[in-house]
């Protein structure tokens, strides 16, 4: 599987299509879970003061680059990660594929009215699909053994957790062998999205690395110092790497030309 090493994680190089056969290709197969990552430059912020979320992520079986700007930017620093794979597209595509394929789902987060729109949509829309399970998002840390439980007797084939980061990063890791499931993949606000309760941004922003600006606009109380503090963070660290890069660069350049004379 080839990876690319940006800002101390590796990332897959799976497109669209690569990333959903490989994870229906694991439905198929009775092994232990698999953990499906997709980062974001929030996510990779994160990761530097949380050690519970690095090494859950280090951790999954298939990390893609979530994010426009982390593609762009490992294009800058030489060592291109070739795809955006975004975990609500991933999500859409696994469902459909799914559906042909006959596996089984469980739904994990959000409100209950969306967890209902969801899956009355996934029954209209995927008739193949089987909805092993469900539970919204509220719950305490008490009822973990009960949801792990009802997750393992489901059977379902994939878990997908609609929770924020990093929760489901260490949540699905923590009890990532006692959940009975061949794939977790924690897909953050993408149950809004699907059932249609939150507008996605129009392709034109994300392919102008603003999808967090539309974001920011919808939801301006919940996301004004998320976006804030990491985006901040990221280009600082990206314009570090970049210094670097090119002084090493000069320095070599320098070295070359000293050792041609």
């Amino acid at each position: 599987m080839n990876q690319v090493n940006f800002m101390d994680s590796c990332f897959d190089t799976h497109d669209m299509y690569k990333s959903i056969n490989t994870i229906i290709d694991w439905c198929e197969v009775d092994q232990p879970a698999k953990t499906v990552i997709t980062l974001n430059a929030g996510l990779l912020m994160a990761m530097k003061n949380d050690s519970a979320l690095q090494q859950a992520c280090a951790n999954g079986a298939l990390t893609l680059a979530d994010g426009k700007p982390i593609v762009l930017a490992s294009k800058l620093l030489g060592n291109a990660i070739p795809h955006r794979v975004a975990g609500v597209d991933l999500m859409a595509n696994t469902l459909e594929a799914g559906s042909a394929a006959g596996i089984s789902v469980y739904f994990l987060g959000a409100k209950q009215e969306i967890i209902d729109k969801l899956t009355n949509l996934c029954a209209d829309r995927y008739s193949g699909l089987k909805i092993a399970g469900s539970r919204n998002g509220y719950f305490s840390e008490s009822e973990h053994p009960q949801i792990i439980e009802d997750i393992a007797q489901s059977q379902a084939d994939i878990l997908y957790i609609g929770m924020p980061s990093p929760f489901k990063e260490i949540w699905g890791e923590r009890y990532r062998d006692q959940l009975g499931v061949k794939v977790i993949f924690g897909v953050g606000g993408s149950f809004d999205v699907l059932a249609g309760s939150v507008t996605r941004a129009p392709v034109w922003l994300q392919e102008l690395c603003l999808e967090w600006a539309w974001r920011l606009a919808m939801e301006p109380r919940k996301m004004w110092k998320r976006y804030l503090i990491t985006n901040t963070q990221f280009i600082a660290q990206l314009a570090g790497l970049l210094t670097r890069r090119y002084i090493t660069q000069r320095h070599t350049s320098s070295d070359i030309k000293v050792g041609s004379n």
